[in-house]
């Protein structure tokens, strides 16, 4: 999974990379020739599209979404484990739930011919295409995983059901960043 969530970050690190570039030749041609490649903003909004699903894998894989464990941290190893079981189980249901609206979007989109309503005209299949894909690239991940804490749970194995889907404590945290600060001086 480490090999997934580091190709999604590849992936949206090109990207951004592109997206980048495009705005600073944009803003160069405004400052010093009077001229706009018009279309810019419709691309920044393609590539958050693209871009959010692809974070909320690596999110998921990496356990660096927010969660609060102010009491998780206090309660006994069965009750993490239920809730640990719980966050993944709820959040595969969550991006099931997102894919399909993002189906249905795209198969609207390709019954009706929408284009974009931007200088370009994009014909919104194609962006659109490319944020399913992204979103079905999340939605794996959270179905893979939650399949994993089920099968843990099936086998009552609570310290893996920790080990793996429990967040992170703050010393754990802070061990990782500093190695990381170590690692970079």
């Amino acid at each position: 999974m480490k090999t997934y969530s580091r190709i999604c970050a590849v992936v949206f690190g090109l990207m951004m990379t592109a997206l980048c570039v495009v705005i600073a030749v944009e803003t160069v041609l405004r400052k010093l020739l009077n001229h706009s490649l018009a279309g810019v903003d419709e691309l920044s909004g393609y590539a958050i599209a693209i871009g959010a699903p692809l974070c909320f894998a690596i999110a998921t894989v990496e356990r660096s979404h927010i969660r609060i464990n102010l009491l998780h941290m206090r309660m006994p190893n069965g009750a993490q484990a239920i809730l640990n079981l719980l966050s993944a189980v709820t959040l595969a249901a969550l991006s099931i739930f997102l894919a399909v609206f993002t189906v249905r979007t795209v198969q609207e989109t390709q019954m009706f011919g929408s284009v974009a309503q931007t200088p370009w005209m994009t014909p919104l299949i194609w962006p659109q295409l490319a944020w399913m894909i992204s979103m079905g690239i999340f939605t794996l991940s959270t179905i893979l995983l939650a399949v994993r804490a089920l099968v843990l749970a099936f086998r009552r194995d609570t310290y893996a059901l920790a080990r793996e889907f429990a967040p992170e404590a703050v010393e754990d945290e802070l061990e990782a960043e500093l190695s990381d600060m170590e690692a970079r001086t």
